[in-house]
């Protein structure tokens, strides 16, 4: 991926999880990275350290992306910090809370789409301008096996949102192509991330793990190689408005 090196990316959300397996991976590939954060200061300035000493190139934004007007200055940061924005990589997101349908409210609704829809169009669209100055822009999305499946219980405003991230990303594809960006999603399965520490419970867990014919849990590296792979135009340049499912085989389309 040698056409990564160099290129600048920011990452939402690329302080803890899936998201800091996918800083560190642009990082050691040579990118310039921009690795946003909410409530993760701590583990921010600890990914930072470590890239830095690996002799990477990373700065570190912190900002709450379902504030009016700050997906905007993120990306204005971003591209100050590091001289341009060649790839976005929308990964922010969260489930909240697991509610069923009789606990769901408006503020719970509002408070979900923020996070998980609002903030990644308003990215994408304060980016626009600096991916169609880029030589082969990029956009890629996280969405979440759940968008297919529906997920468990109480879950399902938050597999609404990422059924939406999966259409936004086919829809924004055809639209920015001739603008030369590509646009695809990562779905991944069940990661071992403190996601699931805070909405599942061990033995859910378990009987999910069962259920997936590689027998185990993604980690968060999984996601990681595959959104390198969707960023690197020279591997994936005739690929875009694809939803890539990464999950061990536990859903199969």
């Amino acid at each position: 991926m040698k056409d990564i090196a160099g290129r600048t990316v920011l990452i939402t959300g690329g302080a803890t999880g899936i998201g800091a397996a996918i800083s560190r991976a642009f990082a050691d590939a040579g990118a310039k990275v921009a690795v946003h954060f909410h409530s993760g200061g701590p583990a921010a300035a600890a990914l930072l350290q470590e890239i830095q000493a690996s002799g990477g190139q990373a700065v570190g934004i912190g900002s709450d992306l379902t504030k009016r007007g700050n997906p905007e200055h993120l990306v204005a940061q971003c591209v100050s910090a590091l001289g341009g924005l060649d790839i976005l990589v929308n990964n922010a997101g969260g489930m909240v809370a697991r509610r069923e349908l009789a606990e769901i409210d408006d503020a719970f609704i509002d408070q979900v789409f923020d996070l998980n829809v609002r903030s990644t169009i308003h990215c994408c669209q304060a980016a626009l301008p600096h991916l169609a100055r880029a030589k082969g822009g990029v956009i890629v999305n996280v969405s979440s096996v759940s968008a297919r499946t529906g997920g468990s219980p109480g879950s399902s405003i938050y597999s609404g949102t990422k059924g939406f991230i999966a259409t936004f990303t086919r829809s924004l594809a055809r639209e920015l192509a001739p603008k030369d960006i590509r646009v695809n999603a990562v779905s991944p399965g069940t990661i071992a991330t403190d996601f699931h520490v805070r909405h599942s419970t061990p033995e859910k867990l378990e009987a999910t793990r069962k259920s997936i014919p590689q027998a185990r849990l993604g980690a968060a590296r999984d996601c990681a190689g595959t959104v390198l792979y969707l960023a690197s135009n020279d591997l994936a340049g005739y690929i875009t408005g694809q939803i890539i499912e990464v999950n061990g085989g536990q859903l199969m389309a």
